[in-house]
This record gives structure tokens, sequence and C-alpha cells, in this order.
């Protein structure tokens, strides 16, 4: 029988990956996270409170980058089988931030169509040329979300590939640190170029500074991007050499691919606390600058500026987690402990809107942030150990299929429920509270998918898929 032959070929010449390196990587992260301020944390803002487009139209449109996600599996697949210029991992990551960089400005110029033939004083009115720029805003986003998968599952194989099982927590704590940073420093710079704006700026004013916010941040996150991997995956994977072996992963094919995603039953486990754990995580992220500005009555710049408080606890959190909590708890424990954590924050948040005091809703941001941070780390880290080396790419690429799928679902269910809230509940502060009831709802639930994960049998099954597939090949 054929046995995996990666185990045995981390060439003494591959370095273990020092801390300097995870940082560097987490530029990456960090970058994601600062596009994430933009779409999220900024044109959501604009398009349901400026520019008074329907939040389920909008959360719609934003949530279009998850739904193309089901191509994170196909990305991965080809990452693994078909290297550009001698690399499996970096130049996916280079061009899908080239792109998605691109991407986001077209967005921001169709948005200020849409807006231009929307602009009626009876509100939001469907005509031919609204469903027209609607339709072309969804394709962009569509691109742009096509793009982040491709650079972001690459980026995610690649971690797998430099890390082992005794450092991949650390790992995870380091590179997703940068990431809150970068939530941090996206919502910073945001805010300081949005600044001069007030709640009575006319269009033009606003314009010229979204403009101008999407030039800068895009031009800096494709420089993190190119800087954070270079020369990462030929000084620190332990399958860089892969191409020299017979048995690489080039020979499994997206059909034995999916053989082996399909061995373990736990795979669909797994898979299924992904989908319910992450659509409870993120059911706030369209909604919480609207949020701030309706019912807080804060200014653009200030709502922006909310995202500090939030990546300020996660940032605290992932740093602690990685380090100290994950290895004493373990990876399963803490991830459930986080679920507990997350659900209390989200009702304080629900709770946060009837005090109209900003103080408490940045209080409980930071919580949110800490218990966010918590359960990601844990949840992250035991996806990477639910993943095999020779199938990295794949495997990443179904993981972040549920993470991402989930997370388009709750950005509509977001600000669908907002919605609804609004028609059938007498307050602002109900409908804003009806969507975090949910999530804390969503976060007991994903409890009991996770109490029936069990990685010993995933990693005994799909060692044997791999073995047999690798085997027929050679028939």
């Amino acid at each position: 029988m054929a046995t995996s032959n990666f185990e045995s070929i981390k060439p003494e010449s591959v370095k273990r990956v020092n801390l300097f390196t995870m940082f560097r990587l987490g530029l990456f992260q960090m970058g994601l996270a600062m596009m994430s301020i933009l779409t999220l944390g900024v044109l959501n803002r604009v398009m349901i409170q400026e520019i008074a487009i329907p939040a389920t139209l909008v959360a719609l449109v934003l949530a279009l980058p998850a739904f193309v996600s089901p191509s994170r599996i196909w990305f991965g697949q080809i990452s693994d089988a078909k290297p550009l210029w001698g690399y499996h991992r970096t130049v996916y990551v280079w061009i899908g931030a080239a792109i998605f960089a691109i991407a986001a400005f077209l967005a921001v110029q169709v948005m200020w169509q849409l807006n231009s033939v929307a602009n009626d004083s009876s509100g939001w009115v469907w005509t031919t040329a609204t469903i027209g720029w609607t339709a072309v805003l969804g394709l962009v986003f569509a691109v742009y979300g096509l793009a982040i998968c491709a650079s972001g599952t690459a980026f995610a194989a690649l971690l797998v590939d430099i890390s082992e099982e005794d450092n991949r927590s650390k790992v995870v704590g380091v590179v997703w640190s940068m990431l809150m940073l970068g939530i941090i420093v996206g919502a910073i710079i945001s805010s300081s170029l949005l600044k001069q704006l007030t709640p009575e700026a006319n269009i033009l004013t606003l314009q010229a500074a979204i403009n101008r916010l999407f030039v800068i941040v895009p031009a800096i996150v494709f420089g993190l991007s190119f800087v954070a991997t270079w020369g990462v995956e030929k000084k620190y994977s332990f399958y860089a050499s892969r191409s020299s072996l017979s048995n690489r992963e080039d020979s499994i094919t997206l059909g034995a691919a999916w053989k082996i995603l399909t061995a373990s039953p736990q795979t669909g486990l797994f898979f299924t606390f992904l989908l319910v754990m992450t659509f409870s995580l993120f059911m706030q992220d369209p909604i919480l600058e609207p949020f701030a500005g309706q019912v807080f009555k804060m200014p653009l710049a200030e709502s922006t500026k909310l995202n500090v408080f939030y990546g300020t606890g996660l940032l605290i959190a992932y740093g602690v987690t990685g380090f100290l909590i994950v290895p004493r708890l373990g990876k399963r424990r803490t991830a459930r402990l986080g679920c507990v954590l997350v659900a209390f924050a989200a009702l304080l948040l629900g709770a946060s809107g009837f005090s109209a005091n900003p103080a408490f809703l940045k209080f409980a941001l930071v919580l949110f942030g800490l218990a966010t941070g918590f359960l990601t780390t844990a949840a992250i880290s035991l996806m990477l150990d639910l993943t095999v080396a020779e199938s990295a790419g794949t495997f990443i690429g179904a993981w972040g299929l549920a993470q991402s799928v989930s997370r388009g679902l709750a950005v509509v269910a977001g600000g669908a429920v907002l919605d609804l809230g609004r028609n059938l509940l007498p307050t602002l502060e109900l409908a804003y509270g009806l969507v975090f009831a949910l999530e804390a709802l969503g976060m007991v639930l994903s409890i009991w998918f996770l109490n029936r994960v069990n990685v010993t049998e995933f990693q005994t099954n799909t060692k044997q898929a791999i073995a047999s597939v690798l085997e027929s090949d050679l028939d």
C-alpha cells in the first residue's frame, strides 16, 4: 500500500519558522483586516445611512464576496497541484491581492453611479438604472471576493506548510494578532481621512473623501501582502521540495481531493460547527456602524473608529490565548468557553442601545473583541489540526468555504433581521437588539456541534483515504 511521503521529506535545510517571520506573515492578515474595515466599516454606513439604500440590499451586495467562496476549494486544490513560477502559495497570494485592491476602488466608483441614479426625494426607487448599477456593483464585489478567496486560501495553506502541531497555536496567535492590529490601524486611517466630514457634508465632499481613502488603503494593503510572503515559502515550507516527489500532490486531482475531503464524518461535523459559529459571530457586521449612527447619533468618522475598541479586545485575546490559554486548556475546551463568552458579549451589545451611552457601547465592544479573539484563536488552531499537509490547500479551501458562506449569510441575515425588526418592533433599540440576541442564541447552538468533533478520528480516516488515492494512482 502506498503511504504518504510527506512525513519523511522535511529537509534539514528548511528552518523552523521564527517569531519575526510570524509577525511578517501577519502583515498579510493586517492588510485583509484593513480591507474589511473599508467594506464593512465604511461602505455599509455610507450606503445605508448617507445614500439610504435598503439595509437588506446593502447586506446582500456586501455578502457576495462570501457567496463565491465555493471557489476556495478549487483555488486550494490548484495551489496544491499547480505552482506558478515555482511557488505553490506565494504567487497566488500576490495576484489575488492585486485584483482585490483594484476591485475595491472600482466598487466605490460604481456606488457613486448608483447613488446618482437612485437620488430621489421619496427614497429608494427601483428603476432600470438602479437595477443595472446594482447588478454591476454586485459583479465587482463578486470579483473582489474571488480574489480574496485565491489569496486567502493560498496564504492559510502556507501557514500549514510552515508550521507543526506543537507551534501551530503560536503561529495562529501571532498572525491573527496582526489581523486585529489591521482592524485598529484601518479604523484609525479611515477615521483620520474622514474626520473632516460632518453629518451635514454634501455628497461631493463625501465622494472626494471616500475616493481618497479607497486609493490609499488598497495600495498599502498590496504592499503589505508582498512584504509578508516574500521568501517565506522557499525558506520555511517543509513541503517546498514536493515537486521532486513521484507521489506529490500534483497527482491528486479535484475528484480525488473530494474523496479525501469526505473520507471522515468529522469533516462534516467541523464544517457545520464553523458554519454556525461564524454565522453567529458576524451577524452584527453590517449593522454595527448604522447602530452607532442611528441609536447613538455618532458621525461617520466616530462610528468607523469603533473598530479600534473591538480590535483592541481582539488583539489582546489573540496574543494571550495562543501562548497561554490554548496550551493549558486545549483547543476544544478553549473554543467551547469562547462560544459562551461571545454569547454574553453579544447580549451586552444589545443592552447598550437602551442606555444611549457611547461609553457603554465601547466597553461592550472591547469585551466582544476579547471573546471573539478567545474563540477564534482556538477554532483556527483546531482547524489547522483538522488539515493534512498532503492536501493542505484543499482542506483550507473547505474550511474557508464554511467560514465565508456563513459570514456572507450572516451579513445578509443581519441586514434582513434589522429591516424586519424596524418594521415589527416599536423602537430602533429593539430592532438592533434582536440581531444581537440571535447572535447569542447561535453561539449556544455551535457548542453542540463542537462537542462532537474528534481530531484523532479525523486524522486516522483522512490518512487512510490519502493512502488509498496514492495507491490507486500507482496501479
